[in-house]
């Protein structure tokens, strides 16, 4: 429209400023402005030579457009009008294509210089949006005008601006739109000026003093690929411009923008790129080498013509494997990755066996997959990396390295990737973790010896970097670990493996964190040159060990520790301290001796009020002596205990004579004595051998005796600290805890060598609770408390309360040494929760205290600490009490015990407690109340129930702190399901009955979130029970009152998270390895995975006496709650699927049945048997179908008697049974079994033959082949007994029998019938001689198809010791080879071995491949085409068609539409408001497509218009709609310039719109229904037109 009227103001006037005066009066407004743009085109064209022309151009261009541009049209208003950012830029370009031919035009001085000159200007210090745009837009304008010869200069700074520009250099402040103007115009246009300009914005670009990295990789990737044309030689080109090929800055950014790039479009743009530069090199033909390494390593990028082939091979394959990597689907993935291995054939020299292609290509490939948010994708590139030793042999690179220390590594850091593979065994181990393990031994065997040691410390450097979970590190320092033995590390090793050891620590997954320490310390010994270091670097390592987790006595660690000593001591460097140079012989008898005496010699007097060591140092030298005991045990095997003693004797005369001392030198100095006894302590729980059972070796025994000979001196000691009043800061609470800590270990140690009257340690026990008891009981006068006392006090409590768990420990102290009648009475009268009173400032000795920690929190824990000891004795003599009944008006106790006297006071008191002390205090506080609550049950309920309900709150805050949970937790549970508490609630069925109950369920409902805690209610519960039920008089009331509890747990287990399940798989695996492992031997296992509830469960039953009557009723009981919960199942309208949690609780359910069957009598099953054959109906699972068949064949083998009843479940009609008849049928099958207790078995084979030859005769295929093993086992049966009734049956059986035999035809009948006749449940399995826990919780599960998580072995059975195992033949094993056989289904179809799937898709195979629309037609530079959006962007073809979607309301429809016409290249898509890009329906159908597809708002009232100026655009309006003169689409041909307007969902296309249609399409239909959806007929439409598009520009008629 605009060029018509341009047309029409030349034919009228000839007089160019009258033309340009009539154009730049008024608004400026884009219509105005792109008439004047086509009238100076116009003027151009033609070549109009007038003399006013060149003059009234610069005018125009000077006083109108420049200012325009600028925001000032003729000094106006800076806005250059109303309308929305896109109205102006259409002014800006516009104008700036005006301005262009207004530069030509103009002759004369230069103008183009001048303009370009002062929008530099502009440029530099213009810093808001609209001035930096209107600058880039006059450059873009007058760039191509400049003379390269006389503007050099001045294009130079103009190109090193604009690249400056685009590459955001200006900062955060420049625009975003000017960035985009001076990469997709700017840049072009100084393109298209060739020569200097062309060579400034190349220099520009490659200049290595040009910031670069990741950030700026996607502005780079956007200019190359806008000036690819440029920048790459083209075939027949007379200018040789730059060669981007030969720039190796050039190849990293597009390496860069393949591997890391985030967004799709950079990464896009770097294909791009690669695709070009190959095409180029092809057809030019000449050979090109890039050498950005200075010859060293193979090029970023060559091209050579004489192997133009298979260089062409190498680049489409990996170009379409980078394509294909943007599916992030697996499934489309996973057949190109055999490609990626042939790349790395090609890139490997068969010749030298060096790369010819630089590997960092390959890189980019993995980084692609690493990056990928599809984590199966990751993996599975994860998993194709660590193969890739497997099958390839690849020469060293120094970019393999870097990659695997950066980015494999960040991928191994998610703990997702270490699932296990389905159908893998559970503790079978990581399928990752192990390829990660056997890549790493690989890598590191063939790396150089000189580039070995630098790699593994970097290896170890990187796991420091960053936190890493549990799992990831156990694997990585497992594959450490078995790297094969190399002098790699030194000390900068050691410390990088300590610095490792650190990062462990954070995990609280105990197990997980042991065994990564134990494969660390392996490591170490497998890798550290002994050289490089010294003992005390050693010993360093060591101390940064657990020893309760990891590093322990008596394990194999210790023993290959010890033996790695041995043979390594005398070469280890020496400390540079000792003078000596070189290396020199190094004893570790010598370092050991030399430590200890160091450790003991005295420290530098500290003052009083010494903080106590943190015993780190303690630990370091007791690990060293034991470890070099051991070494000279192992080298004197012969020389037997004497040389033992010997050496542990030289060790330990340091720490003797100090010890020795203790009680006659009173001078001795405060932190030598702290760091004695710290390494006492230390030495004595160090030298203990490790795990469960183990015996006590000649060194500890040795170790033991020797430190008793300093006992009576040391307990002395501790008695005059504790009693003298020698404690009296804070510091010295931490040295009362330590003295304490050492007589109980005394303690200890005396009673395992045997309890002797007057033994020392039994002479200090009296004085010291008789100067506590006095400490405690004594009065301030009233004065203000001092620090002094008050520490006293609190040293004397806690002193008390390790006194009294001595006489719990050791009876005899309470007859030997101990009146207790005063200690109980002193402690009935203590006033409970009694806090002490803050000490006052003016005290001189309370200063330092008030400086350092004057807060209440810090007074508070010392507080805490006093009442906690409170409570210990309290609970002492709780215990020591015999039990009271509730204290009543006629029944008054003695006086004395007051604490005991009112019960109801005490229980007050320990709620008040709960409530003030910390959470890893209060367990005695809950054993108090686990005495008091059953006194109190029956005259103070309410009471009782509140310290349940409190109890409980201070349980659940503990939740998340593992340390201080569990041991609450036991006592929680020891206190609230106490059996006396139980029993007497049951009694009364009160509030707290019910209350337990509650309690009871929320348990097992956190047992959902937090593993373990179920298994602690039920070990405590099913033990207390047991205990009861032993007496002869046990009726097992309290457990048959609480029956729900043994019910939950015989069907208990959660379907657990994937994180969940993770970190169970992997704590199965580390026990698996048994011993292997030292962390197995040290921890005790916690046994706390769900399965032990049911092995818990599971052996209470099995414990119980049949011949009991309350044992027999309460297992009758149980078993009716169960089939009641089986049918419940059954009627639930939860999804039903195999080893969903329907289906394993109905398998738990039945597991349970059989195990309780034996103790069922004939009474009994005449009550459940009719619900067991109605489960037999049910549609079941595989695994409950053979539970449920199994269960009848035993009562019909123990109790003939219900024959009738099974035969009468024959009797229902076929269409009632449907395929439940087939468990009756599998029963049949086994009569062999049944008849063996019948007298008479004639009569009932003759029904079973009946009943077979009746099924027999099914429609159902299934149902006729289970009727037929029936019929074979029975038959097989019948003539073993030589049955004379049968013989008139004889021919129709055995011919039905030789049908089934050789059954032809199609389909698989004859493979079925053969699988049936092999599968386990008829052919292997025997209901009597696989009676046995192994047959029916882990055979029979594991061959049924049952989830791994379900089975569980007799060994787990055996290993669960708080409750013992039983006898008989439960606790056997399979008599038959039913536990040898592998799973598998007769249903299932064959696997199929020929099809070739194992080997995987080869490079010949076709592979899927999404169309990503290639750049087909490169950008057009020429200014004249405005810049649509980033589809343009893009490279992307767009065609001429324009869609009109403004009738369309629904957002589905429009969203579909817009990805349809983004993937066939339409230009625009019009719809009525631009705000539905917005709507959630229309994102879900258009999955981004509005982001690359111009979209325009043209309302319905305005379509009249918008098609009449299309119209005059030269577009053809079609109209698709059904009318009475519409066109056939297979005979309509679409017109270049053709615009489809869609009609409105339900109205189609007003009558008001028809009239103004070219033309009406519509669709050829063949059925019924009057229409298509609006979108469905859009699409075809498209279609079609794009279809007819290609074949034109292919020459082909459409």
């Amino acid at each position: 429209m605009d060029g018509v009227l341009a047309e029409v103001l030349l034919e009228q006037s000839r007089d160019p400023r009258a033309l340009f005066g009539m154009l730049c009066r008024g608004e400026a407004s884009a219509e105005r402005v792109e008439t004047l743009r086509f009238l100076l085109q116009r003027l151009e064209d033609a070549g109009t030579d007038l003399g006013a022309l060149p003059e009234a151009a610069r005018e125009v261009a000077t006083g109108y457009l420049v200012p325009l541009l600028r925001g000032r049209p003729g000094g106006a208003d800076p806005d250059p009008g109303p309308g929305p950012p896109s109205q102006r830029r259409r002014v800006l370009r516009a104008a700036g294509a005006a301005l262009r031919s207004c530069a030509r035009l103009a002759r004369g001085p230069p103008l183009a210089a001048a303009l370009a000159e002062e929008a530099l200007r502009d440029l530099r210090a213009g810093r808001c949006a609209p001035g930096v745009e209107a600058a880039v837009e006059v450059l873009a304008a007058v760039g191509p005008c400049l003379r390269p010869r006389e503007d050099g200069p001045l294009l130079e700074r103009v190109a090193q601006a604009a690249v400056a520009l685009a590459l955001g250099a200006d900062g955060p402040g420049s625009a975003v739109d000017a960035v985009t103007l001076a990469a997709a115009r700017l840049l072009p246009a100084l393109g298209q000026c060739g020569g200097a300009a062309l060579r400034a914005v190349w220099g520009a670009l490659a200049e290595p003093s040009v910031p670069w990295g990741p950030d700026r990789v996607g502005p780079e990737l956007q200019v190359l690929s806008t000036l690819a044309e440029k920048l790459l030689p083209q075939p027949g080109a007379r200018d040789v411009g730059p060669d981007a090929r030969r720039c190796g800055r050039f190849w990293r950014t597009v390496q860069t923008g393949l591997g890391r790039a985030e967004d799709a479009l950079t990464r896009k743009r770097a294909r791009y790129l690669l695709q070009r530069a190959v095409e180029v090199s092809a057809e030019l033909g000449v050979d090109c080498t890039c050498d950005a390494n200075g010859g060293t390593g193979p090029s970023l990028f060559w091209w050579s013509e004489k192997k133009k082939d298979e260089l062409l091979k190498f680049w489409e394959n990996y170009i379409l494997i980078m394509e294909t990597l943007e599916g992030n689907q697996i499934h489309v993935i996973k057949p190109v990755l055999p490609k990626l291995n042939n790349l790395f054939e090609y890139a490997v020299s068969e010749e030298n066996g060096c790369w010819l292609f630089h590997p960092s290509w390959h890189m980019c490939v993995y980084k692609r997959m690493f990056e990928s948010e599809n984590k199966i994708l990751t993996k599975e590139g994860v998993l194709h990396f660590l193969e890739l030793y497997e099958s390839e042999c690849l020469p060293f690179s120094p970019d393999f390295s870097e990659f695997i220390i950066g980015p494999l590594m960040d991928a191994l850091s998610e703990s997702s990737l270490y699932g296990r593979s389905p159908g893998q065994l559970v503790g079978s181990g990581s399928p990752l973790g192990l390829k990660l393990q056997k890549f790493l031994v690989t890598y590191v065997s063939l790396l150089p010896e000189e580039i070995k040691s630098g790699f593994l410390l970097r290896f170890l450097q990187k796991m420091t970097s960053r936190h890493w979970c549990a799992v990831p590190v156990l694997f990585l320092s497992r594959a450490l670990a078995s790297v094969p033995r190399c002098k790699a590390l030194g000390v900068e090793g050691l410390l990088a493996l300590r610095d490792v050891l650190r990062c462990t620590m954070v995990t609280h997954q105990v197990l997980l964190r042991g065994a990564a320490q134990c494969y660390l310390l392996q490591a170490a010994l497998r890798l550290v040159d002994v050289e490089q270091v010294s003992l005390g670097d050693v010993s360093a390592l060591l101390v940064s060990l657990r020893q309760e987790e990891s590093l322990g006595r008596g394990t194999v660690l210790w023993a290959e520790l010890c033996d790695w000593l041995r043979g390594n001591e005398r070469y280890f460097r020496q400390p540079s301290a000792s003078g000596s140079q070189g290396l020199q012989e190094a004893s570790l008898t010598t370092y050991v001796k030399n430590l200890i005496q160091e450790y003991v010699r005295s420290p530098a007097w500290e003052g009083e009020g010494s903080l106590v060591p943190d015993g780190l140092e303690a630990r370091l030298t007791a690990t060293m002596v034991l470890l070099a005991v051991d070494v000279e045990a192992k080298k004197a095997q012969n020389s037997g205990k004497q040389r033992t003693q010997n050496v542990l004797g030289l060790f330990l005369d340091p720490l003797l004579g100090a010890l020795v001392k203790f009680s006659t030198n009173a001078y001795m100095p405060v932190p030598k004595t702290d760091r004695c006894l710290q390494l006492l302590l230390t030495l004595l729980h160090t030298c203990m051998l490790r795990g469960s059972g183990a015996q006590e070796d000649e060194v500890s025994i040795l170790l033991q005796s020797l430190l008793m000979s300093a006992s009576e001196s040391v307990s002395e000691f501790i008695l005059r600290r504790l009693t003298m009043d020698e404690l009296r800061t804070v510091s010295d609470l931490d040295r009362c805890h330590l003295y304490l800590m050492v007589l109980t270990e005394l303690i200890h140690l005396q009673l395992k060598l045997g309890w002797k009257a007057g033994a020392p340690i039994c002479r200090v026990i009296s004085p010291l609770k008789n100067a506590c008891i006095r400490h405690l009981q004594e009065t301030d006068s009233g004065q203000e408390p001092t620090l002094a006392r008050q520490i006293q006090r609190v040293t004397s409590m806690a002193t008390l309360a390790r006194v009294c768990e001595a006489i719990d420990l050791q009876p005899a102290l309470q007859q030997e040494s101990l009146n207790t009648g005063p200690l109980e009475r002193f402690l009935s009268t203590l006033p409970l929760n009694q806090t002490l009173q803050k000490p006052c400032a003016e005290d001189p000795e309370s200063s330092s205290f008030f400086e350092e920690s004057s807060s209440c929190q810090g007074w508070g824990k010392i507080v805490a600490q006093y009442v906690h000891d409170q409570w210990v004795c309290l609970s002492f003599l709780l215990r020591r009490c015999h039990p009271l009944e509730p204290a009543a008006e006629e029944d008054k106790l003695e006086p004395s015990l007051p604490s005991v006297r009112t019960p109801a006071q005490t229980l007050c008191a320990a709620l008040d407690a709960l409530s003030i002390l910390p959470s890893d205090r209060v367990s005695p506080v809950f054993c108090c109340m686990k005495a008091l609550v059953p006194q109190l049950l029956t005259s103070s309920e309410s009471l009782c129930v509140e310290s349940f309900d409190v109890a409980w709150r201070v349980l659940t805050s503990l939740s998340n702190t593992q340390l201080t949970f569990w041991p609450n937790l036991r006592a929680f549970v020891q206190f609230v399901f106490d059996d006396t508490i139980l029993t007497t609630a049951a009694k009364t069925k009160g509030q707290a009955y019910f209350r337990i109950k509650e309690i009871m369920y929320k348990i097992i409902e956190m047992s959902a979130v937090k593993t373990g805690v179920f298994n602690t209610l039920m070990s405590h519960c099913c033990r207390s029970w047991l205990a009861s039920a032993r007496d002869p008089q046990g009726s097992l009331s309290s457990a048959r009152h609480y029956s729900e509890l043994i019910l939950e747990a015989c069907t208990f287990g959660t379907v657990f998270r994937r994180d969940q399940r993770l970190i169970q798989d992997v704590q199965a695996f580390i026990e698996s390895l048994g011993h292997d492992c030292a962390t197995n031997v040290v921890m005790e296992s916690t046994k706390r995975e769900d399965c032990y509830v049911r092995v818990c469960a599971i052996k209470f039953l099995c414990l119980l006496d049949g011949s009991n009557t309350a044992h027999k009723s309460f297992m009758e009981d149980l078993a009716i709650k169960l089939l009641d919960k089986d049918k419940q199942v059954n009627q639930s309208r939860a999804r039903y699927y195999q080893n969903s949690l329907q289906h394993r609780v109905k398998n738990r359910i039945w597991q349970v049945l059989l195990t309780l069957f034996p103790r069922f009598d004939q009474n009994f099953l005449n009550e459940i048997i009719d619900k067991i054959f109605q489960a037999g109906f049910a549609n079941n699972q595989a695994s409950i179908k053979y539970f449920i068949e199994w269960i009848i064949i035993l009562i019909l083998y123990k109790f003939p008697q219900f024959l009738p009843k099974f035969w009468d479940c024959f009797s229902y009609g076929e269409e009632k049974l449907k395929t439940s008849i087939c468990t009756f049928l599998s029963v049949l099958s086994h009569l062999d079994i049944i008849i063996q207790n019948i007298p008479e078995k004639r009569q009932v084979l003759k029904q079973a033959l009946l009943v077979a030859l009746q099924w027999g005769l099914s429609h159902n295929f299934s149902i006729r082949l289970y009727a037929l093993v029936a019929l074979k086992k029975v038959w097989a049966v019948c003539k073993a007994l030589y049955m004379e009734e049968c013989d008139a049956w004889t021919a129709l059986i055995e011919c039905s029998l030789s049908q089934a035999e050789s059954v032809h035809g199609t389909g698989n009948a004859k493979k079925n019938w053969q699988r049936i006749q092999d599968h386990f449940f008829f052919a292997t399995f025997h209901p009597l001689e696989d009676y046995c826990l192994e047959t029916i919780f882990y055979t029979l599960p594991r061959l049924s198809g049952v989830i791994e998580e379900e089975w569980i072995t007799l060994g787990r059975f055996s290993s669960f010791t708080d409750i013992p195992s039983g006898s008989g033949p439960l606790w056997c094993f399979s008599r038959t080879l039913l536990c040898e056989l592998n799973p598998g289904d007769w249903s299932q179809q064959d696997a199929g071995t020929g099809s070739g799937e194992a080997d995987g898709p080869s490079e010949q195979a076709d592979v899927q491949k999404k169309i990503i629309p290639w750049g087909h037609d490169l950008l057009d530079a020429d200014l004249e085409l405005a810049l649509q959006d980033r589809a343009a962007k893009l490279g992307k073809s767009i065609s001429r068609l324009i869609v009109v979607a403004s009738l369309i309301d629904k957002p589905t429809n429009l969203g579909g539409l817009c990805r349809t016409c983004e993937v066939f290249g339409a230009s625009v898509l019009v719809v009525s408001n631009l705000h539905c890009v917005h709507d959630k329906q229309f994102q879900h159908l258009s999955v981004s497509a509005e982001q690359w597809l111009p979209l325009v708002e043209v309302k319905p009232h305005q379509l009249p218009g918008y098609l009449q100026q299309k119209r005059a655009a030269g577009y053809t309006v079609i109209g698709v709609e059904q009318t009475a003169h519409s066109s056939d689409l297979v005979q309509f041909c679409f017109p270049e310039k053709s615009l489809l307007l869609l009609g409105n969902e339900r109205e189609g296309i007003p009558a008001n719109l028809l009239r103004q249609l070219d033309v009406c399409v519509e669709i050829p239909q063949q059925g019924v229904i009057r229409s298509l959806n609006v979108h469905v007929s859009g699409a075809l439409l498209i279609w079609e037109y794009t279809r007819q598009q290609l074949l034109r520009r292919a020459g082909a008629p459409s």
